[in-house]
């Protein structure tokens, strides 16, 4: 196991509280700046402001000084980032946004020299979009080099489980707040840290292929540079090509399918409705290795059909393609029906870890 994973098995990660105004001061550092690394699908279409919206989107600079604020204008208010200073990651300021433009204290009295800083949003597009307006640092400090990125590259394409909801909270609790999901510790954003991978995750809680507990499918929303819902704002592909392809979809569809559609889909439908998601991704992503994934939840429970649907879309997929770089793979289910937590994600990931490191001759860090 990666030596940074290991911290994350503990449940309750350190919580520090960050101090909120509004609007006091204005960014000395832009969103603009070229020393500002970012990751994910983000919408740069005002460059100074831009506006982030999927789980796991990433924000990294370097700099010098001994204080620091970003200043964060939310849409909603229902957004948490993780902020992780000098590579601290047992130790995540825990930013709770409140609605509208503000500005967070991070840190002061920090030591002279360079620092680090690392921004991860926590939570879905279901939670809205966040603009981020830039950096206060001290007034003769600047940012230096950014750290190096990955140059492994893994996009996850799921729902609850691949976003991490309800994985920070307690075993005997409910997994519906907000503050107790945390992409960062989702076995996808696990997964890719081990393997030093970049990581994208195209997920959202209650989506299926199918059917969703809302009135779109991942087929409407996997081209989308916003994921605060469906509303036609495309990504363009060309920006950024994966390695592996992760798709870890169906569980929604198991618990809707036969209650939502009237007849039932047939065996074959829901096959081909893998099947067909597949080949969209392949057109995407002509050289990746796709991993048609299931599980973490009951999907995968002894006696359920789906896995069989997906191992089934795999090997026709396969046949009528000749296409060898498209695998199934299944979490193995865990007896715990409510959504994984910390523990079940770190599972979930070592298994993965190691089916993509043999897959790919990636060496583990």
């Amino acid at each position: 196991m990666h030596h940074t994973t290991k911290l994350f098995l503990i449940l309750f990660l350190a919580v520090l509280n960050v101090s909120c105004s509004s609007g006091i001061r204005q960014a000395n550092i832009s969103a603009a700046d070229q020393h500002i690394q970012y990751s994910g699908r983000i919408d740069f279409s005002t460059k100074e402001a831009p506006y982030i919206t999927w789980p796991g989107t990433m924000i990294q600079a370097n700099f010098t000084g001994t204080s620091l604020a970003v200043i964060l204008d939310d849409t909603l208010g229902n957004n948490y980032f993780n902020v992780f200073l000098d590579n601290d990651w047992q130790n995540p300021i825990v930013i709770d946004c409140k609605s509208g433009r503000n500005e967070y204290l991070l840190a002061e009295n920090l030591s002279p020299g360079s620092h680090s800083l690392t921004i991860s949003k926590r939570t879905e597009g279901h939670e809205g979009g966040t603009y981020f307006h830039g950096l206060i640092l001290d007034k003769d400090a600047r940012l230096n080099t950014p750290p190096p990125r990955p140059l492994r590259r893994i996009e996850f394409y799921g729902d609850s489980v691949t976003s991490g909801l309800g994985n920070e909270a307690a075993m005997s609790a409910g997994d519906k707040n907000m503050a107790e999901k945390n992409n960062y510790l989702s076995y996808a954003a696990i997964t890719a840290r081990a393997l030093n991978a970049e990581h994208v995750s195209i997920s959202s809680s209650g989506i299926g292929l199918m059917v969703s507990w809302f009135n779109w499918t991942m087929t409407d929303y996997y081209d989308q540079l916003d994921g605060s819902g469906v509303n036609g704002k495309k990504w363009d592909f060309s920006q950024w090509t994966p390695d592996v392809v992760v798709i870890n979809l169906m569980q929604n569809d198991s618990w809707l399918v036969d209650s939502e559609f009237s007849p039932p889909p047939t065996k074959m439908q829901r096959i081909k409705a893998y099947y067909n998601f597949i080949y969209t991704l392949r057109s995407k992503y002509p050289d990746a290795h796709i991993i048609a994934a299931l599980g973490g939840m009951d999907a995968v429970k002894p006696g359920s059909p789906w896995p069989e649907y997906i191992r089934k879309a795999v090997a026709q997929y396969r046949k009528d393609f000749n296409d060898n770089k498209v695998d199934s793979f299944f979490f193995d289910y865990n007896g715990f029906n409510k959504h994984p937590r910390v523990k079940h994600h770190q599972a979930m990931a070592d298994k993965l870890t190691a089916f993509i490191s043999e897959k790919m001759n990636w060496h583990l860090n």
